[in-house]
């Protein structure tokens, strides 16, 4: 017995011991790992070396991780064999629960190499520049809002804000351009209002004292009873000397400062050019700082977006959008980064302006909709204050290409959806199997649908599809091309998952031909108002098919969480894609946790000698 005991003894503490034996007697030493540098904060594109403390071994060497990832990640940052942190060029982000987006540490751990039980680790707040208060002529990109944008509860203040997202110029006078609900207030502001940098939210104590004034409300769009297109846009008109009259936006430029850290630089201020599908873009913002991504959809309607008139308190209402611009990541945008401008990666071209977003996706209004509701005299139109076409740099930063393609996870799914495939393709088997580009015929996840089953085709790499189907009774068919596939014939689920191996992976999105975008705008002018009706359905837009590379697919933004009716796998011969994720959601703050790009989680600041009071959002 008590050897029984002794060794149980030291199975439970073979976590942080050197060795264990079962012989008595025996001296264990215990290892232990503390990371010097506790809790720091580093910069968006910034850096930190951090050092450890060692006892109970010779042995000094650790491996670093971020996140669990040996050498970290381009999202959550690098860190070399010596222990230097290179913080990534946008602050993570996580969701909490709820489907909203927030801004979220990274962990660093130095694990033992003398024992890989042995381990320290220490949170690091990856902070953005972007939320700093400036001095001079501000750059754009910053945190800012309405001087006017807070709530008191009692003893308590809500202040919120969000991002002076770019310059603009109209009849030879300058104006920041941002979002109705950061600079107006949604709906309840009052021309002249100041607009100040920092936003209220980050001055520390919700007041105007340590922020200054740079510009003051002008004009904005009425988001509950403005005509179509809705958009969600405002205008303040610059004060003197307050703003950098070059139109520069933090982290945008082309170039690197002496610290490697993006420089600011102005959009291109050429013709407005149209959003493309799986172009890739980038924002600069209060939140998560510069962001880089790719247009997942365009052409979107959606409906109900939250909004609510004022920062905590107010009446409620919904919004429904038109022909909005989808950027693909919950991680493109959080809380407060509302306002900010989207443009090309390649060209810093503007494209969108960013209002609302759900927990996989961020939405922005055209800028060609945007600049053609604040018509001036003479019917003068705003442009934008930039400078020539330059490569956003800092989307090649830490180490990530710009040009990488991100690739979708496989998929588990249902037995009874994959079985349903499965009688779908034997009794077809013959003649989907004559098809001459066709080695094989096998079963699967779709990815234009994920909780369903697909016919699989593995076609032979660079032949033209003769006619594969969209759909066999019913059941979604998916396109793998490769060069010689291992299995011929009618194959089972088993061997399909070992054929997808040698097949490329599927991505995110592809791009699509300008005539396979116009057969897909058909499409929804006829069936988007019907399936926004549908129970679940929050979005309808054009995309690519994942399914069938190449196609364009009805993009169908759904609820997670609400039920749903069936989404038919293709209409009116186009392929249809779901996408699922929380509701989207802008500008809307309350006393509930939820997704609002332009109201960060709002500090509630209480006043001296007060009680306690709840946050208001």
């Amino acid at each position: 017995m008590r050897r029984t005991s002794f060794i149980l003894l030291c199975l439970a503490t073979v976590s942080f011991l050197t060795a264990c034996s079962g012989q008595k007697n025996v001296v264990v030493q215990q290892v232990s790992v503390v990371i010097n540098e506790q809790n720091p904060t580093v910069n968006i594109f910034g850096s930190k070396t951090f050092t450890v403390t060692i006892t109970g071994t010779t042995n000094t060497a650790v491996n670093w991780q971020v996140n669990g990832v040996t050498g970290g990640s381009a999202a959550t940052g690098f860190i070399s064999t010596s222990g230097l942190f290179l913080a990534p060029r946008g602050v993570p982000t996580t969701t909490d629960g709820k489907g909203n987006v927030v801004t979220t540490t990274v962990t660093v751990t130095a694990v033992s190499q003398a024992n890989s039980t042995a381990s320290g680790s220490t949170k690091v707040t990856i902070f953005p520049t972007n939320e700093n208060a400036e001095t001079g002529a501000i750059e754009l990109g910053a945190s800012g809002g309405n001087a006017n944008d807070f709530s008191q509860n009692g003893n308590a203040i809500t202040c919120c804000g969000g991002t002076l997202g770019s310059l603009v110029t109209r009849s030879g006078v300058q104006f920041i351009l941002s979002n109705n609900h950061v600079l107006a207030r949604t709906d309840i502001g009052t021309a002249g209002e100041s607009i100040i940098q920092p936003g209220l939210v980050d001055t520390g104590t919700c007041t105007v004292g340590t922020a200054t004034t740079v510009a003051n409300l002008s004009e904005f769009y009425n988001l509950e009873t403005g005509p179509s297109p809705k958009i969600d846009a405002a205008l303040a008109q610059v004060a003197a000397n307050k703003v950098d009259p070059a139109g520069n936006i933090l982290l945008l430029g082309a170039t690197l400062d002496a610290n490697n850290v993006p420089v600011p630089g102005a959009p291109h201020a050429g013709p407005l050019v149209p959003a493309v599908i799986n172009h890739p873009v980038a924002k600069s913002g209060r939140s998560t700082g510069l962001t880089c991504s790719t247009i997942m959809a365009v052409a979107v309607n959606v409906n109900a977006v939250q909004y609510q008139k004022g920062c905590g308190t107010g009446a409620t209402f919904n919004v429904n959008y038109t022909n909005q611009v989808d950027i693909a990541g919950g991680s493109f945008s959080a809380e407060g980064d509302s306002g900010a401008l989207i443009v090309t990666q390649d060209t810093a071209d503007p494209i969108a302006l960013l209002f609302a977003g759900s927990d996989t996706d961020t939405v922005g209004n055209p800028v060609s909709d945007v600049l053609s509701f604040f018509l001036g005299a003479g019917n003068a139109t705003p442009t934008f204050v930039g400078g020539p076409a330059h490569a956003v740099i800092g989307c090649t930063l830490p180490t990530k290409p710009a040009s990488a393609i991100e690739t979708l996870a496989a998929t588990a799914v249902a037995a009874q959806s994959l079985q349903k495939a499965v009688t779908a393709r034997d009794s077809h088997a013959a003649e989907l199997l004559a098809h001459p580009e066709v080695q094989a015929v096998g079963v699967g996840a779709s990815y234009d649908n994920p909780k369903e089953g697909a016919i699989l085709f593995f076609v032979t790499k660079g032949q033209p599809h003769t006619d594969i189907p969209s759909q066999v009774d019913g059941i979604r068919t998916r396109i793998l091309e490769g060069d010689l596939f291992a299995s011929r014939g009618a194959i089972s689920a088993a061997e399909s998952a070992a054929l997808e191996q040698s097949a490329t992976p599927p991505q995110l999105v592809y791009s699509i031909s300008d005539a396979e975008v116009a057969r897909a705008k058909t499409v929804h002018a006829a069936h988007a108002a019907s399936l926004m009706k549908q129970s679940g359905v929050q979005g309808v837009g054009i995309t690519s098919s994942v399914d069938s590379p190449g196609e364009a697919a009805l993009m169908i933004f759904t609820i997670r969480g609400v039920p749903q009716d069936p989404i038919p796998p293709v209409i009116d011969g186009l392929r249809t894609r779901v996408r699922e994720s929380s509701r989207f959601r802008a500008g809307y703050g309350d006393s509930q946790s939820h997704r609002a790009c332009s109201v960060p989680p709002a500090k509630t600041v209480k006043i001296a000698n007060a009680s306690p009071v709840p946050p208001g959002h």
